[in-house]
């Protein structure tokens, strides 16, 4: 598989990314380019185990886009592309990013402590200990509050109970994050429902409502939908020429591990390739990677009965599955690892593109001496092309030392080859 990455530097100025281009669908209408496995390079001969392997599991719909266009998109039994289905803990994702929408227009700080959106007494906890919780925490599921209670989806005060200060404890817990709806509601003024059909509905083409459903608020839209957010997350909170979240630092954080007790939770987003990792239900930490199989790069939105949205940035590539119960576990993180195993074996021979992780100085001074590299793998080979510049040593390396030319711009791109 060959790995490409490409940096433009530009001298004394701002630094672009060269990427493959996305294709973004109408936001009205069922028109969505579509592009054949066999266009990419992939083995046509490996799908029908995937398909065989999803239709034995229970699934209703799966997809695949990869530059925003659908290789792969496959309904199971009556479900069609029209049919809605539920998102259970997949719609956190949603949550986040609503979020995000609402602290970039002012509505709301993620630093503030809840109680300033649910009043005082939305919990049980001794009044100083509440004030520690703040919306931040219900984001990354260290409110403190006790997950072991009979129903953890109950928001009721009784139900949220003192356990440990806000911040020092990771653990799984859906009321909390619900009680964000009601955080937005108050910091908006609109319901969950509005602020979802103003803010992303609306903007990207999507279906679909909230729906009560006991204590919690269940997203419910079609594969395609879910495929549109997907496709949304892929590319930062842009849709085509219209930017939905502009706040690049939340992003980022909203993606990237968002506290040390489980570093591989974002905002509500399931984050892969990190060093250990934390499951609903277990105070255990479990080394190594969430989704041994997955490009380590690949965040996820996982929910009850195998409701997924894989988004890898390296590949510019959006899965989902919706669909019945294919294991006992609140999230899918044993069943996505085998969706990917099937995955890999049709993805061969690929050329991916990435949003390049290339690690060096930009903007840089003319006929400065800077460093580049990419990350190490293990029996790869790496071809590096410089303009503007001379590779003054490390061709071949994960990294390289460039001396600059006088000039306006230059460019550093590498070929790596993995075996």
């Amino acid at each position: 598989m060959r790995l490409i990455y490409a940096i433009l530097i530009g001298f004394l100025g701002s630094q672009t990314i060269w990427g493959q281009t996305l294709y973004f669908p109408p936001t009205t209408g069922n028109t969505w380019q579509t592009q054949s496995p066999t266009e990419l390079g992939w083995c046509n001969d490996q799908i029908d185990p995937l398909v065989n392997f999803l239709a034995t599991t229970n699934t209703k719909a799966f997809m695949v886009l990869k530059d925003g266009k659908i290789v792969i998109e496959q309904y199971f039994g009556t479900f069609t592309q029209d049919s809605l289905w539920y998102w259970a803990s997949a719609g956190k994702s949603m949550t986040a990013f609503l979020v995000g929408l609402a602290q970039q227009e002012g509505s709301l700080s993620i630093n503030n402590p809840t109680s300033d959106y649910l009043d005082n007494g939305w919990t049980t906890c001794p009044p100083n200990k509440e004030a520690l919780i703040t919306v931040r925490n219900q984001l990354t599921m260290t409110t403190g509050l006790d997950d072991s209670v009979t129903n953890p989806d109950c928001t009721d005060p009784t139900c949220l109970q003192y356990l440990a200060d806000a911040g020092t404890r990771w653990a799984y817990h859906n009321a909390p994050y619900t009680l964000l709806d009601g955080v937005i509601a108050d910091a908006t003024g609109l319901t969950i429902n509005q602020y979802y059909n103003s803010r992303i509905k609306s903007q990207i083409g999507m279906n679909g409502l909230y729906l009560p459903l006991d204590y919690n608020n269940v997203l419910f839209t079609n594969a395609r939908s879910m495929a549109r957010f997907g496709l949304l997350m892929l590319n930062k909170g842009k849709w085509a020429n219209n930017t939905l979240l502009t706040d690049t630092t939340y992003y980022h954080n909203m993606v990237n591990s968002s506290q040390t007790l489980n570093p591989a939770y974002g905002y509500l987003w399931w984050l892969n390739g990190k060093t250990s990792f934390m499951v609903p239900g277990l105070q255990f930490v479990f080394d190594g990677s969430l989704h041994p199989a997955a490009p380590a790069d690949m965040v996820s939105a996982l929910g009850k009965n195998g409701q997924i949205i894989n988004i890898v940035p390296s590949q510019n590539l959006v899965m989902i599955r919706m669909g019945n119960n294919p294991e006992n576990n609140l999230v899918p993180i044993n069943y996505n690892n085998d969706i990917w195993t099937y995955f890999n074996q049709i993805a061969c021979n690929q050329t991916c593109t990435f949003t390049p992780p290339i690690t060096g100085s930009s903007p840089v001074c003319s006929s400065s001496t800077q460093n580049y590299s990419v990350p190490a793998i293990a029996g790869s080979t790496y071809v590096w092309t410089v303009a503007g510049g001379n590779i003054t040593a490390g061709q071949g390396t994960p990294q390289i030392m460039v001396q600059w030319n006088n000039g306006v711009a230059g460019t550093v791109s590498v070929v790596q080859t993995v075996p």
